[in-house]
């Protein structure tokens, strides 16, 4: 039933989804918050995605269309999937409330001024945000995994990198509010299942109707995705915590990289 690329995408995807539990580490050991490093790793990501999906992922998604639809029409199917991916993880975020979005990191030194119970709303409400957030990252992973190893290997390693302040977000107010590491890293490595379950519910559900048609809306959609979370998410809170060429500078690294990468497997 699982055959080797089915577990190898599943790895994947959960090494993604759980690299929240490493934000939460990384939350306990550092004694000092280091917005710069924060920002060039989000930076780095965000340059991964762009890159990865711009250039790799939507150029497999219209090839795949071409090859079903013909050369015009795929063109013109793989445009609106791109920005049909867009329109959905858009309004996913819309229904987030601004005030517990994942993303929207705050300093760790400023969290003791809240009350408690305020903060473990927070932390709770940021775990549930991060779910909701994380399962078309599951699912883009996983697809993409399934699709090439290799590519596969690089959305995970973009993804692992912007989940882990995630878990920075969910822990660091649960930890502030019950003094407890345990609760707090307990419920950020949680928060990271929802990309696991988006690929369990992509293999079971979504690869019972996959042909080269639905493969290329899905594959084009999930670029879309993950040009919209680089450009709405991480680039704004890389900028917020770091200078503006710390960002930019880890935006290029991240593009750099990515494309080094794919040449070294061409």
């Amino acid at each position: 039933m699982f055959t080797e690329e089915v577990l190898i995408a599943f790895g994947l995807t959960l090494f993604a989804g759980l690299s929240t539990g490493i934000g939460s580490v990384m939350a306990f050991l550092s004694k000092k918050f280091n917005a710069k490093f924060l920002a060039g790793s989000l930076g780095f990501s965000a340059g991964v995605m762009i890159y990865v999906s711009l250039v790799e992922i939507f150029f497999k998604a219209k090839l795949s269309l071409s090859e079903f639809y013909g050369d015009k029409q795929g063109a013109i199917v793989t445009v609106l999937a791109f920005f049909g991916g867009i329109a959905f993880i858009a309004i996913i975020d819309k229904l987030v409330p601004e005030v517990q979005n994942p993303h929207e990191i705050k300093d760790p030194k400023n969290m003791e001024d809240h009350k408690a119970k305020r903060l473990m709303r927070m932390g709770l409400f940021s775990a549930l945000a991060i779910g909701i957030h994380n399962f078309p990252e599951g699912l883009a992973t996983f697809i993409g995994a399934l699709e090439d190893p290799q590519l596969g290997i690089s959305i995970a390693i973009a993804i692992a990198i912007h989940n882990i302040p995630e878990g920075i977000a969910v822990s660091v107010p649960v930890y502030y509010a019950t003094k407890s590491r345990k609760k707090a890293f307990t419920l950020s490595f949680l928060s990271g299942l929802a990309e696991p379950i988006g690929a369990l519910i992509g293999y079971f559900i979504i690869m019972q109707f996959m042909t080269p048609a639905t493969f290329g809306i899905i594959f084009a959609g999930v670029a879309g995705i993950m040009v919209f979370i680089s450009l709405d998410e991480l680039l704004p809170t890389a900028e917020e915590y770091g200078q503006h060429h710390i960002a930019i500078g880890g935006l290029i690294a991240g593009m750099g990289v990515m494309a080094a990468s794919l040449l070294l497997l061409m």
